[in-house]
């Protein structure tokens, strides 16, 4: 067994994220209860922690988080957008949140794979707003601690249905932060077209791979082999995130995508056996019933169980799609 295979897994977890809660939402605390009995036990749980502030204003602006704290402290249900709730405790909530993705990161630079299980998710949260279901940035303001530590790289890889349009564009600008994502065409956000990739400094660091629906795992997996392990193994890292929203699996009611359980650990798996790094992973969407034995092949990926591989063949258009990646971005 490598070096990778044997490394700890830990992760975050903890009663605080089930306070952000409106009942018969689609980001309800239910979504994240349901996985705690799929967490192995051999996984060490760790408690969530809080995101500083200046946490928070390294990716947020500050009029935005007090606009979230100030209506956090109300006794009833406000909305930043038709879609996204504050309660009562959200903002005590959301920085705990951003902060395990922080401590996530920091386990992974220490030679520990960590999953940050946290929740309101953050990727489509941009520097001064919310968005579907999204208060702040887990991944990214994860990201900018690192950076802010002294690691020289990052890479995000957003394997979530919806395109993290968020996580894009606070790092849009950057060399610093290889953005990679894979997700459904044409769905929410209505963003992550193959040319969008970065400008000034940062052209050549953003890869969209939009998938067109009833992807399967032949099709994450040509992406993967083919642009983005690639880029990722270029960019050299010193942490990889991972926006990891289960959200493309085949009973997930907010989309179009083939995937079962286990298909995330072998995901996982080709990470692990490519990049030779430690995985920082932050939840993000996943609303059907088979979201948590992904979480849980996850876990099992991360402690050396092996997955099969892909098998079959992608499809035609991911194939022009991951040309039209390199060509771009190449």
């Amino acid at each position: 067994m490598s070096e990778n295979m044997q490394r700890p897994c830990s992760v975050i977890t903890d009663p605080i994220f089930t306070r952000h809660n409106l009942a018969r939402h689609e980001e309800r605390s239910e979504r994240l209860m349901e996985i705690d009995r799929f967490i192995p036990d051999h996984v060490v749980r760790r408690p969530a922690v809080p995101a500083s502030f200046e946490d928070l204003a390294r990716v947020h602006d500050i009029r935005y988080i007090r606009t979230v704290e100030r209506l956090s402290a109300r006794e009833d249900v406000s909305f930043l957008t038709a879609d996204t709730y504050i309660s009562p405790g959200t903002f005590d909530v959301a920085r705990h949140a951003a902060g395990s993705s922080v401590a996530a990161a920091v386990h992974a630079t220490r030679g520990e794979h960590c999953f940050a299980l946290v929740r309101p998710p953050g990727h489509h949260a941009s520097r001064d707003r919310a968005m579907g279901f999204c208060i702040f940035n887990n991944a990214a303001v994860a990201a900018a601690a690192a950076l802010a530590t002294g690691i020289e790289r990052v890479a995000i890889l957003d394997w979530d249905l919806h395109h993290g349009n968020g996580t894009q564009e606070i790092f849009y600008s950057s060399d610093q932060v290889l953005f990679c994502s894979v997700h459904q065409q044409a769905e929410f956000p209505g963003s992550g077209w193959v040319d969008e990739i970065g400008e000034g400094e940062g052209r050549g660091f953003t890869m969209n791979a939009p998938l067109a629906p009833g992807a399967t795992l032949a099709d994450l997996a040509y992406v993967f082999d083919e642009a983005f392990i690639p880029a990722l193994v270029a960019h050299d890292p010193g942490l990889i995130i991972i926006s990891a929203g289960q959200d493309m699996l085949g009973d997930d009611p907010k989309g179009g995508m083939n995937l079962w359980p286990a298909d995330y650990g072998t995901l996982t798996r080709r990470l692990m056996d490519a990049l030779k790094l430690p995985l920082a992973l932050v939840l993000e969407g996943g609303y059907g019933p088979s979201q948590k034995r992904a979480v849980g092949s996850i876990l099992e990926a991360l402690a050396g169980i092996p997955f099969a591989s892909s098998g079959g063949e992608a499809r035609r258009s991911t194939r022009d799609v991951v040309r039209a990646l390199i060509r771009l971005t190449g």
